[in-house]
């Protein structure tokens, strides 16, 4: 399709501006730029047609099946969107004063009490705007732990094999050395190298229980006290809490401290660039080295304070409000019950569809899984020739979208299904027939999945020169 530049016509627009009564002002000729500012110029028809198009070409939990392994993108309720459009909420500043945005501060005070609750935390900040933020947060509590220990031989974080990428990434950029741990053949962490990587250079572990191949660890607490027995701290990622929320809780399995993805357990549209929110919770002896800026109740009212021992600030101001306001509207709605028949519901719907699929596709791991599994095509591609890039692209053509591919990487030629709690069974039926179709069309006609997708509005791109050279701006002739 066109893009707006090239569907501008000069002269052409939808100018409904009312006209300016005080003047042409400008500032300074200093201060002006000197080279022609390009807009499209374009009826207000067209540019609704646009947008329309490209409306059409997108795919989302309103679109169709979304089964994007550890990344829980799944329907969120449209009155967590009204909440959100409250003018009470959306017409706040950040610098106005705490007495006028009562109602705020007990919304921000009353999130942080539940999600503690839910995690077996005792403290928590909103600061962070996303899950990789969170991270970050949570192992420059680790590191202020350590430092205000005098514990400066404390630099390593120990990753299992099976981590997020951005765990390392994030452990490297607050300036620890990644040491990573292999999967034992259960898929959970292998004890034995676990216990031989820990010592004095030890600051702490960063794992997901469930882990990234959907099974929950059942030396989960060993793990915990080995890494804390050697002095370290043991930080829970919280991408797969959607799997054991209101059953297990992060806090009872020994670890310190937390982040969570409210724009994805908690029902705030994931993706698309955000908005996000990755707030941290910790034990209570971590809680003197959050970020500033917590809500505290203090004489009946509610006030910003700054913990003792504060790290300082992560980001601007309080965190992403709107995507809090989302998820205490979900929590709310949802109440105790609900919240663990959610996660309920998402391990069922996970064994479920794993068990319809693996008797043909191979399942990573056979055995119980929680919220996501994984599949191992790699017979099928020596077989075939076949790929997991070529079935998730041949997904594309009957309207869901592909599953995670590639991730783990301990699993060859991977591909992860997460078809959350929010899904019908009729709407996995119908994906577990697609998949079974792909499957057959795989030893019947490789070829045909090798060039798919055949319907969709763009086909096969280069994706590694996508990726290292990206075209991000249109070129004007003059």
């Amino acid at each position: 399709m066109k893009l707006l530049f090239e569907r501008s016509v000069e002269g052409r627009g939808n100018d409904f501006l009312p006209e300016i009564k005080t003047g042409d002002k400008r500032p300074a000729d200093k201060y002006q730029r000197k080279t022609k500012l390009h807009l499209p110029e374009i009826a207000e028809v067209d540019l609704g047609r646009h947008y329309t198009e490209l409306a059409k070409q997108t795919h989302g939990v309103n679109d169709g099946f979304y089964p994007l392994g550890s990344c829980t993108m799944k329907y969120n309720p449209r009155i967590d969107e009204e909440t959100a459009s409250l003018k009470g909420f959306t017409d706040l500043h950040p610098l106005q004063p705490v007495e006028s945005a009562q109602g705020a501060m007990e919304l921000l005070y009353k999130t942080e009490k539940l999600l503690c609750t839910i995690t077996g935390m005792d403290a928590l900040t909103f600061a962070p705007a996303a899950g990789a933020h969170g991270e970050y947060t949570g192992l420059l509590l680790i590191r202020k732990y350590h430092q205000e220990h005098n514990d400066s031989e404390r630099v390593n974080i120990i990753v299992p094999d099976s981590a997020h990428g951005t765990n390392p990434a994030s452990a490297a950029m607050a300036g620890f050395k990644v040491v990573n741990i292999p999967s034992g053949p259960d898929g959970g962490v292998d004890l034995d190298a676990l216990r031989n990587a820990v010592g004095k250079d030890t600051a702490g572990l960063m794992l997901t229980n469930p882990n990234t191949l959907g099974l929950f660890d059942p030396n989960i607490l060993e793990i915990t006290k080995i890494v804390h027995e050697a002095g370290g701290l043991c930080y829970y990622d919280g991408a797969n809490l959607n799997a054991i929320m209101g059953r297990v809780r992060p806090g009872d399995m020994g670890f310190d401290c937390v982040h969570l993805n409210l724009h994805k357990t908690f029902a705030t549209p994931h993706g698309g660039g955000g908005p996000g929110s990755g707030p941290v919770g910790c034990k209570q002896f971590l809680e003197k080295y959050l970020p500033c800026h917590k809500v505290a109740e203090k004489d009946g009212k509610y006030v910003f304070t700054d913990p003792e021992r504060s790290m300082g600030q992560v980001r601007s101001y309080y965190g992403n409000f709107l995507v809090v306001v989302k998820a205490l509207t979900y929590i709310l709605s949802l109440g105790k019950e609900g919240i663990r028949e959610a996660s309920g519901k998402a391990v069922l719907n996970a064994n479920y569809m794993m068990n319809q699929l693996k008797d043909h596709y191979h399942v990573a791991y056979d055995q119980i899984c929680m919220h996501e599994f994984v599949l191992g095509l790699d017979d099928l591609k020596k077989e075939t020739g076949v790929s997991a890039m070529d079935i998730a692209k041949g997904s594309l053509d009957y309207g869901i979208h592909p599953p995670t591919m590639y991730f783990p990487l301990i699993v060859h030629e991977a591909l992860m299904f997460e078809p959350a709690e929010t899904e019908s069974k009729e709407t996995i039926d119908e994906a577990v027939k697609i998949y079974l179709e792909l499957f057959e069309k795989a030893h019947s006609d490789p070829e045909y999945l090798h060039n798919a997708p055949h319907h969709c509005p763009i086909g096969r791109p280069d994706e590694t020169k996508a990726a290292r050279e990206p075209v991000l701006r249109y070129e004007f002739n003059d």
